[in-house]
């Protein structure tokens, strides 16, 4: 009857998270990134930035405004002339008047409107580039969410497979103990035992959900965490390219150093502006007018400024000294890509030599430890404490690997974020 219990507790203990873990839509990384890309508001946000820039563009291409220039002049209000009618003075203030009208026009030279032009587009390209390395480092944040839930599943699956395991254990051990093959201390120290199973399974259930809402934040999505789940492999790849192969897609994809390299670029066609706005721009005029005895005349005329103590000196220096800038800007940007791309190697590469002998030789050996002592302490063989350290063991091998393959994982999408794309599935 005791046992009978103790099952249906478990059952109803452990089938209570099923319904929250199974009863789900499961998203894969492809479709936890779709939404993202789609929802989150700090990426939509980043794109106003390149629309205000393609905006800006508009404004760059401009044209001068032609200037229309109005005169009446010689209005005398004491005028009157006698009427043809009546003889009488009539009042003529407008009898004399001089019209005059003028149309003027600014011509840039040295091409300035096109190097606003071209200007405007380079700060688009760099703000594209930028919201790029923005999404870079957001998708990074996005992926290792999604890893750790990805193990948090894995160990609570983990544990859960370890609970089952110990109470079938108990159950054996039980009728053991009803035939009077094993005494009372012996299985009152299995059952204690359980209680380490039972805590294992508490955690990895609080864990997983907490790996959850971190994702949900992170989507923007308000799903309860009860119809929401993650699948994927939660497994590693035991191959890798060489660094040089990394450091080579990183120069070709980062798009913090493709910024920098762009901005160099900008800031050579601002200095080409600085010089160009340095020259003297004429303003080309035509002017029409009445001036009798002429009844109708027109002329034309060049202004031209003289700018004898401004040449946008100032300006030349600044964006000149600009171009030195970010080339050294650009130099840091590259030092930096080739730093991370070293550094999330050197962590990937670890990973996987620790996860080789843990597949290879340590599971299947804590396995085989856990199951011949399991017998052998059935059958008198082992000690009851052997038999503990035994299971413990399996346990702590077990679960250490599920860590590294998180750990591995981890480092899979730091090397993603080191070289500016996926690199690695």
């Amino acid at each position: 009857m005791a046992v009978a219990r103790l099952t249906c507790g478990a059952i109803l203990a452990v089938g209570f998270v099923p319904a929250t873990v199974f009863a789900q839509t499961a998203f894969t990384w492809q479709q936890i990134k779709d939404k993202f890309e789609a929802a989150n508001p700090a990426l939509k946000a980043a794109r106003l930035t390149i629309d205000e820039s393609h905006a800006s563009e508009t404004t760059a291409y401009l044209r001068p405004n032609p200037t229309l220039t109005g005169t009446l002049d010689q209005i005398n209000p004491l005028t009157t002339i006698p009427s043809p009618v009546s003889g009488n003075s009539v009042f003529r203030p407008l009898a004399n008047a001089l019209p005059y009208a003028s149309v003027s026009y600014l011509h840039e030279r040295e091409h300035k409107r096109e190097l606003r032009l071209e200007s405007a587009k380079k700060s688009t390209d760099i703000a594209v580039s930028t919201y790029s390395d923005q999404e870079r480092g957001l998708l990074f944040n996005l992926r290792y969410a999604f890893v750790q839930a990805l193990q948090a599943k894995a160990v609570w699956q983990n544990a859960k497979d370890n609970l089952d395991y110990w109470d079938r254990e108990l159950a054996i051990n039980r009728k053991r103990f009803d035939a009077g093959d094993l005494a009372q201390v012996d299985l009152d120290r299995l059952e204690l035992q359980r209680v380490q199973f039972e805590s294992d399974f508490e955690t990895a259930i609080v864990d997983l959900r907490t790996a959850k809402i971190q994702l949900l934040t992170l989507l923007d999505d308000r799903t309860p965490i009860e119809q929401f789940d993650v699948a994927g492999p939660f497994d590693f790849v035991d191959l890798l390219k060489s660094m040089d192969e990394f450091r080579a897609i990183a120069l070709e994809a980062r798009p913090d150093l493709k910024a920098a390299i762009q901005s160099v670029d900008l800031a050579k066609t601002n200095h080409r502006l600085a010089v160009a706005n340095g020259s003297t721009d004429p303003t080309f005029s035509v002017d029409f007018a009445r001036n009798p005895p002429i009844p109708a005349y027109f002329g034309v005329s060049v202004s031209i400024p003289l700018r004898i103590f401004d040449r946008n000196q100032g300006e030349k220096a600044r964006t000149e000294l600009d171009i030195g800038r970010n080339e050294r800007l650009e130099d840091a940007a590259r030092a930096q890509v080739f730093s991370d791309v070293d550094s999330a190697y050197v962590t990937l590469a670890s990973a996987l030599n620790l996860l080789r002998p843990y597949r290879d030789k340590y599971l299947k050996l804590a396995q085989s430890t856990r199951d011949r002592t399991a017998f052998s302490y059935q059958n008198g063989g082992a000690s009851l404490l052997d038999y503990l350290d035994a299971e413990k063991a399996y346990r702590d091998t077990r679960l250490a690997y599920l860590n590294l393959i998180g750990s591995y994982l981890t480092a899979a999408a730091q090397m993603n974020m080191a070289v500016g794309r996926e690199a690695i599935q």
